[in-house]
């Protein structure tokens, strides 16, 4: 799939070979939401069975009392009882626990992905170290429209902070470089990410119209971390699975999934989300191989939203040709693979060619340059 690249820590540290063999599967309960406690549900897991873990822990926020705008109006924060810790060593014995039973079940070439804000993610990252991870990145997911600070006593919390980890210093773990860098437009990615708040139709909802969960997170954010650091038929394990993103997202890519999570309410919400989840085709599942007035975007971020799918055939206006859409944001045009800019160029014979008004796709019986699909994606960063 993607380019198994060579990454070294201090000499060390090298990228798993997509020709490994896989281990069985057999007793894994692929697929399935846990429910109880994700330590206890951790527990009944094969050890090293799990190529990845992606974590969304309580952040512990210690909100105190209600939170109000300056119209006197509720802001709908996280006050749930799951989030509720008596003390900071109370949330590191917690801390702990689960990531004890993270490491025990994942594979040695396995890696550590957790999210979190100012809140914990500092406690938590020192915890990961502690406990023997190896820390390759920390991301930042730069938020386009957050909440603002409505006492005005802070700066406005904009973004928070993901952390990247092999299982130690010298241990193999997996990047599909050249699919992150297609996915930018033929630059290398950066650790700093750009995304909307979970919003609009994506965010779920109750019958009761409120939100189903107070921090559900973007699928275009799972996207590309299961993109970047998994390969299809991989296992991805998430112990705090909320509403699902990262199930419906592993589904979508052909990797497989674990879940757990104590609420019922929220089990009930993912399932369902899950079981309207189509799996890609193949071919759009395959990603790269090895070989600024305006806000800048890459037609990869506009292929994680959704608004061009993995799959969707694409053509110059003429109509001489047609390219199929990849997961990373790459095209297919029989014999040639690339960004939309390269495969435009290498089939025109050109020096440089813009892929944004080169390529077009129809929707709604209507033909519109690929361009339009970025405008989309532009007007929905601004609400």
């Amino acid at each position: 799939m993607g380019e198994l690249v060579k990454v070294r820590q201090r000499a060390a540290g090298k990228t798993r070979s997509a020709k490994a063999p896989k281990a069985e599967k057999v007793d894994l309960p692929i697929g399935r939401i846990l429910g109880g406690d994700c330590v206890e549900a951790m527990r009944r897991l094969p050890a090293a069975s799990v190529d990845l873990v992606f974590a969304d822990p309580p952040y512990n926020l210690q909100l105190g009392g209600d939170l109000n705008r300056p119209d006197g109006s509720h802001v709908d924060a996280v006050t749930n009882d799951w989030d509720r810790f008596d003390s900071f060593a109370a949330y590191d014995a917690f801390t702990r626990g689960w990531l004890a039973e993270c490491r025990r079940v994942l594979k040695p070439d396995g890696a550590l992905w957790v999210i979190g804000s100012y809140h914990n993610i500092y406690r938590v990252g020192a915890a990961v170290q502690d406990m023997g991870f190896w820390l390759l990145n920390d991301v930042v997911w730069r938020k386009t429209n957050p909440m603002p600070n409505f006492r005005g006593t802070r700066f406005t919390n904009a973004h928070e902070t993901l952390l990247w980890a092999s299982m130690g210093e010298k241990a193999r773990y997996h990047f599909n470089y050249t699919a992150m860098k297609t996915l930018n437009d033929e630059l290398q990615m950066r650790s700093d990410w750009v995304f909307p708040i979970c919003s609009g139709g994506e965010r779920l909802k109750g019958d009761d119209g409120a939100k189903a969960h107070p921090t559900q997170k973007p699928e275009a954010l799972l996207y590309r971390v299961l993109l970047a650091t998994t390969e299809r038929g991989d296992v991805v394990l998430d112990p705090f699975f909320g509403t699902g993103t990262t199930g419906a997202v592993a589904k979508r890519l052909g990797r497989e999934w674990i879940g757990c999570e104590r609420e019922a309410a929220y089990r009930a919400v993912a399932q369902a989300r899950i079981d309207k989840e189509l799996p890609l085709d193949e071919s759009a599942l395959a990603t790269m191989q090895s070989r600024k007035a305006a806000p800048r975007v890459a037609f990869g971020q506009v292929v994680e939203a959704g608004l061009l799918k993995p799959g969707t055939r694409v053509f110059d206006k003429k109509r001489r040709w047609t390219a199929t859409v990849r997961a990373d944001g790459s095209l297919e045009c029989g014999k040639q693979v690339g960004s939309i800019h390269g495969v435009g160029k290498d089939l025109q014979g050109a020096p440089s060619c813009n892929g944004w008004t080169f390529w077009h796709y129809e929707t709604g019986g209507e033909v519109k340059p690929i361009d339009a699909a970025r405008g989309l994606y532009l007007l929905a960063a601004e609400d």
